[in-house]
């Protein structure tokens, strides 16, 4: 038997959306299966506006690509047909997938809906490897559910992610840490999860054009061009992520607030008052439950429906706006590709209550005296531009010119 302590799969849906789009036609009577023709979903038919959200195999050849615009996917393939999203229909496949996956075991973390991550620890002993596991869930997913997934193996969450996006579809592919150097580095640095467009290009700029050109980049100097980002995806590049599948949902330990816009954000500009309203929300609860979040995190959901998130640790625990709102604006930044915005968030977790009592790190203290003492400048600054007012005031007008008026 294999050992199986730490192997990761990643389940994820083959082009979820058209399939799941195809189903519910088939099943209302339709005889053409949109996975077999040039198809996409997303946008109207009629009208050719939005954008396509997924598209079939068969319209990949007509060089459609998933964020074109409906009108230049009719221009590429001027048969091609083109469906609306139904969101409830899919939320249902979703949850029949998720639940016949739980079949094969109960651990399993879910992340999006068409995507999840299972433990195979619990069901080693019933398989005599990773691969024939994930073979299994996936003949078992297409002649039970009727639609494919490909499954990536690896004993790094983030590789296993990663494994699964190699070829497609109905694959399973493994990525463990001893396989990044033949199959990982080779690939271009956009393909590294997290690794969004405008990133990848500062990235070639810089002469990083493969995974492996990051993963034998000097660190430091990684660090400093890209910051935090930078940490974070030069780890990736190595295989480094201590994260494990959970299966408890984490809502009752957080705190946060997402909105989905009437209109895809498209300018850094444009998503600063949403994100000011949403620091707003999410400081105003931590507040009134007496909590300092030791964590916060901001959603991205691009137009395409792809969802990112990334979190940071602040340099001390927050719940004011201001303090909120720098830290988000800190995530968008490193985790926006430029693509339009269609859904933000911002969400806090590890708190604790403002009162309690609270050991602080040599790093913290100096901080929070950095915070007091700006705050002291402030308002001695404040202090001195009144006194210099009323001088000029009392100077012109005489003394006495200036009265402090009744109280209430």
């Amino acid at each position: 038997m294999a050992a199986g302590g730490g192997i990761i799969l990643h389940i994820d849906v083959n082009s979820a959306f058209l399939s799941w789009s195809a189903l519910r036609l088939l099943a209302s009577g339709s005889e053409v299966d949109l996975r077999t023709i040039p198809s996409i979903v997303g946008g109207d038919q009629t009208t050719r506006h939005g954008i396509v959200v997924a598209k079939s195999i068969p319209a990949k050849k007509y060089g459609i690509h998933t964020a074109d615009t409906v009108a230049s996917a009719f221009m590429k393939c001027p048969n091609l047909v083109s469906v609306k999203p139904d969101h409830a229909y899919y939320k249902k496949k979703s949850n029949e997938l998720m639940d016949y996956l739980r079949t094969f075991c109960p651990k399993i973390q879910q992340v999006s809906v068409d995507e999840c991550y299972m433990d195979y620890e619990p069901i080693q002993d019933r398989y005599k490897s990773p691969e024939e596991a994930a073979r299994m869930i996936c003949d078992g997913v297409r002649e039970t559910l009727g639609f494919t997934v490909n499954i990536g193996i690896s004993d790094r969450k983030v590789l296993a992610k990663m494994a699964s996006d190699f070829e497609k579809p109905d694959k399973v592919h493994t990525l463990y840490v001893r396989e990044i150097r033949e199959k990982l580095w080779p690939l271009p640095i956009g393909r590294l999860h997290m690794c969004g467009k405008k990133t990848a290009e500062k990235m070639e700029q810089f002469g990083i054009r493969t995974i492996g050109d990051l993963a034998v980049a000097d660190r430091e100097r990684i660090f400093a061009l890209f910051k935090r980002h930078g940490r974070l995806l030069w780890s990736y590049a190595n295989g480094i992520d201590s994260s494990r599948v959970e299966t408890r949902s984490r809502e009752a330990k957080s705190i946060g607030n997402s909105t989905t816009l009437p209109k895809d954000v498209e300018t850094r500009d444009q998503a600063v008052p949403v994100l000011d309203r949403l620091a707003g929300s999410v400081a105003d609860r931590l507040q009134k439950h007496g909590f300092l979040a030791g964590q916060v995190s901001v959603e991205i959901k691009y137009a395409t429906f792809v969802s990112v998130s990334h979190q940071t640790t602040p340099d001390v625990p927050i719940n004011d706006k201001g303090a909120l709102l720098e830290v988000a604006l800190g995530l968008f930044d490193e985790l926006w590709d430029g693509s339009p915005v269609r859904l933000l968030g911002i969400r806090t977790a590890k708190f604790r209550k403002e009162d309690e009592p609270y050991q602080m790190t040599l790093f913290e203290y100096q901080k929070e005296r950095e915070q007091q003492e700006k705050k002291k400048q402030a308002k001695e600054q404040k202090d001195r531009k009144l006194k210099e007012a009323i001088s000029r005031i009392e100077r012109k007008f005489g003394s006495g010119a200036i009265t402090k008026g009744p109280k209430g």
